[in-house]
C-alpha cells in the first residue's frame, strides 16, 4: 500500500492543520489588540482573558499578538496625529490653536514619558495621537508605548492565572 493513500488529508496534515488553526486566532487577537488602540471602541483584554483560559494556546504568543497589534494600533494614532497636524490652520481643523496650545503644554509639562499611560483606557489614545502632533520621535514614542502595551497583557496574564 501506497504512503498516504486512504489516510484522509485531515489525519495527515492534522498537526498542521491544528497550528493553522491557531494562527488564524492569533491573528484575531492581534487585529482586535490593533482596533483597540485606535478610535474603535473595541475590548482586547476580554478577547485575550478567555484565550487564556482555554488553556490551548501559548500564553508567550497571545501576550506577542496582543502587544504588537496594539502597539501597531498606536503607531497608527500617531501617524495620525502626523496627518491632522498639516491642517491646523484649516479653518475645519477640529480643535482651536488654544486647544492646541493647551495639549502641547499638557504634553509638555508631563512629558513624553506620560506614553506610559497609553494602555489606561479613555486617556491613552488621544495620547498617542497627541505624541504625533507635537512630533515626538518615532523611535522614543514606539519604545514607550511598546513597553506600556506589553506590561499592560503580560499583568492580564498574570492575573488570569493568579500569578499576581
Amino acid at each position: 500500500m501506497q504512503r498516504g493513500v486512504g489516510v484522509s488529508r485531515r489525519a495527515r496534515g492534522g498537526a498542521t492543520d491544528a497550528s493553522m488553526q491557531h494562527l488564524t486566532e492569533y491573528l484575531g487577537l492581534f487585529g482586535a489588540s490593533f482596533l483597540s488602540a485606535t478610535v474603535f471602541p473595541f475590548q482586547s483584554e476580554a478577547i485575550l482573558f478567555v484565550m487564556l483560559m482555554a488553556e490551548h494556546y501559548h500564553v508567550a504568543l497571545l501576550v506577542a499578538a496582543a502587544s504588537l497589534g496594539n502597539t501597531l494600533g498606536s503607531c497608527a494614532n500617531w501617524l495620525l496625529g502626523r496627518f491632522i497636524a498639516r491642517f491646523e490652520e484649516k479653518r475645519w481643523f477640529p480643535l482651536s490653536k488654544a486647544q492646541v496650545a493647551r495639549a502641547e503644554g499638557w504634553y509638555h509639562q508631563y512629558g513624553r514619558w506620560s506614553l506610559l499611560l497609553s494602555w489606561v483606557p479613555i486617556i491613552g489614545d488621544p495620547l498617542t495621537i497627541v505624541a504625533g502632533v507635537l512630533r515626538e520621535p518615532f523611535p522614543v514614542f514606539l519604545a514607550l508605548v511598546a513597553v506600556a502595551k506589553t506590561a499592560r497583557y503580560v499583568a492580564v496574564a498574570a492575573v488570569t492565572f493568579g500569578w499576581m
